[in-house]
This record gives C-alpha cells, sequence and structure tokens, in this order.
C-alpha cells in the first residue's frame, strides 16, 4: 500500500478578475462549449447546428461542443428560460468548472422576445444565470455565433 506524503499537487493559480463593467478576458486556446435549450422554438438551434457545420466551421478557432457540463468551458444558452427549465439551468452552470462564461444565443435568451409575460416563462438567460455576451437575432446568422465564439476563444 502506498502512502502519499507531502504536497501531491502545486495549489491552484489564483483567479484574476477584470474590471467590474469590463468585458470578460477570452478563455483562450480551444474552448468547450456546452449547449442548452432553455425553452427554444429550435431556430436558434439550427442556426448553432450551421456555425459548427462544414460551411461555417466554428471548430477551426478552437470550440467544440460538448455533451457534459463539467467538460465545458462555456454555455451557450438559447430559448426563454420556462419554469421547468430555470433549475436546470442553474444546475448545469454550476456544474461547469471555473472560468467559465454563458453566451445568450438569440432574442429569447436575451430578453424574452416574443414570448415576453407569457405564463410558463420563467425569464431571459441573464434573469437566471450571469451572462457575459448576447447574439442578437430571431434567429442569429450563423456568422454572428461564430463571431461570439471567435470572442471566448481570443482568436
Amino acid at each position: 500500500m502506498m502512502r502519499a506524503i507531502g504536497r501531491i499537487a502545486e495549489p491552484p493559480p489564483t483567479q484574476t478578475r477584470s474590471a467590474p463593467g469590463a468585458p470578460p478576458a477570452p478563455l483562450g486556446g480551444s474552448v468547450q462549449i456546452r449547449h442548452v435549450d432553455a425553452g427554444s422554438c429550435n431556430g436558434c438551434e439550427v442556426e448553432i447546428g450551421a456555425a459548427f457545420g462544414p460551411v461555417y466551421d466554428a471548430e477551426r478557432y478552437g470550440a467544440r461542443l460538448v455533451a457534459s457540463p463539467r467538460h465545458a468551458d462555456a454555455l451557450i444558452v438559447t430559448g426563454v428560460v420556462t419554469r421547468n427549465m430555470a433549475e436546470p439551468l442553474r444546475r448545469t452552470y454550476a456544474a461547469v468548472p471555473a472560468p467559465k462564461r454563458v453566451v445568450a444565443v438569440g432574442d429569447c435568451a436575451r430578453n424574452c422576445g416574443v414570448f415576453a409575460g407569457a405564463y410558463g416563462v420563467a425569464g431571459a438567460a441573464g434573469d437566471i444565470v450571469p451572462v457575459d455576451a448576447e447574439v442578437p437575432g430571431c434567429p442569429p446568422r450563423p456568422e454572428a455565433i461564430v463571431a461570439a465564439v471567435r470572442e471566448l476563444t481570443g482568436r
């Protein structure tokens, strides 16, 4: 039986925060992204598929969609956050290791769009989790989604 003696690993680096109100620094390098559909009409999902498809190829900028929030560096949230999806979105955000970023894609995720005030709507993505970037549009163009991904990767 082996027993670890002393220090096994170096302490984690201290987190450097940007000035209040300043945009967060890019994550840099390769960025793993978890997509969360919080209650959309699937228009944004089609455009995200196009952005990561062979024509727009967001992966060439170092971004990749992953299946688990524990493997992710950032979240892409689409749709209004419905009452049933508010808690799962909070849990998904909590499962992403720090430092993490959140991108609200589409008008619904930004400000509830045409669904503002509807019965089953808990709010926009920014009402539930902190949002670092927004991509406007209903649905947004793949070029706009790729531009947001490039801001995350710094490329």
